[in-house]
């Protein structure tokens, strides 16, 4: 009896601490996290086809990083907005629907990254990819990167056009 009198406690406390482990959140407001997060990179991209510069940058956390398709592009979001000020003044800064993302979510359901194909009329299709950070309620970009897809058996031709880009600087 006295070895199920100490078992009991021991069990509760191990049960009690399993409980007390954070649950990975799935969803929000009922609502899947993936789906929640899509909405999110497909308002971001609608802002820019539409020029919202106010929600297009509402997107970005305060220190989030815009990595461009050009090598120099590395943008903090305060230097990206003034590089793209001219841009939003237009009917439209740019264009780009996905056309296929794959998302995923961290462990503790507060980070998230994805990678994404989206389309553009001059580029075609490029790769984004970022992490997005869940902050008071709503999903932000942390970091995207924005990069031309180019197919393994053209990449040494293109990787000699960029070194003759590079050395007649």
């Amino acid at each position: 009896m006295r070895c199920i009198t100490l078992a009991v406690p021991i069990v509760a406390v191990a049960l009690g601490a399993f409980a007390l482990q954070p649950e990975r959140p799935q969803r929000i407001v009922g609502r899947p996290l993936v789906e929640v997060i899509a909405e999110t990179l497909d308002d971001f991209h609608d802002a820019a086809a539409k020029a919202d510069a106010a929600r297009y940058f509402g997107h970005f956390t305060p220190d989030a990083v815009f990595l461009g398709t050009d090598p120099t592009e590395r943008w903090t979001v305060e230097a990206f907005r003034a590089w793209a000020g001219p841009y939003f003044e237009r009917e439209s800064a740019w264009t780009y629907h996905a056309v296929e993302r794959h998302v995923s979510i961290g462990a503790c359901g507060q980070v998230a990254w994805f990678d994404e194909v989206v389309r553009n009329e001059k580029y075609g299709d490029l790769r984004g990819t970022g992490v997005l950070a869940l902050s008071e309620g709503r999903w932000k970009i942390a970091q995207y990167n924005l990069t031309f897809q180019v197919p393994n058996d053209v990449a040494g031709e293109l990787l000699d056009l960029v070194a003759k880009h590079h050395s007649a600087d």
